[in-house]
């Protein structure tokens, strides 16, 4: 059962999350690479919510099953790119903060693929979705009713 319904948020609270949002995905990252990121953020955070919207919209961008099923342990299997390694890496990282700053051989791999205005939308990319998955883990808004627009997936 939801505790805040979505009725209950105060006004503009949503919408200002949404201009952030669509700053990021306007970005030169790519919608592809900020739903892997986003997904994996939600796993490591264990938010339902947010991993059934992320999977269904990878889903959608047409991801593999084999992809999407191993992205929860994406260190142990050979199916992301040294780029996507980078992104996950940093990902992790920055979503399990610990009191030191990021370390080297977390940061320096994405310079290798991303420039430092990139490395600024990856960053905020990743605290935007650590946001969103806090709240949904305190709303308790009920997965499963996620539908990409424009595009119907199976349930």
């Amino acid at each position: 059962m939801e505790r805040i319904s979505y009725q209950d948020i105060p006004e503009g609270m949503f919408e200002s999350l949404m201009e952030t949002e669509n700053f990021i995905n306007n970005s030169t990252l790519g919608i592809h690479l900020l739903e892997l990121i986003r997904l994996r953020v939600a796993q490591k955070n264990g938010c339902a919510y947010c991993v059934d919207m992320h999977h269904k919209e990878l889903q959608h961008l047409n991801e593999t099953d084999l992809r999407l099923s191993s992205l929860c342990v994406w260190q142990e299997t050979p199916y992301f790119t040294d780029k996507e390694i980078a992104v996950l890496s940093f990902t992790d990282s920055l979503t399990k903060l610990s009191r030191e700053s990021i370390p080297e051989d977390i940061y320096y791999p994405l310079t290798t693929f991303f420039t430092k205005e990139e490395i600024c939308y990856l960053t905020l990319a990743i605290a935007q979705i650590n946001t969103w998955t806090r709240l949904m883990k305190t709303f308790k808004f009920i997965p499963g009713n996620h539908k990409v627009q424009g595009y119907e997936t199976a349930q």
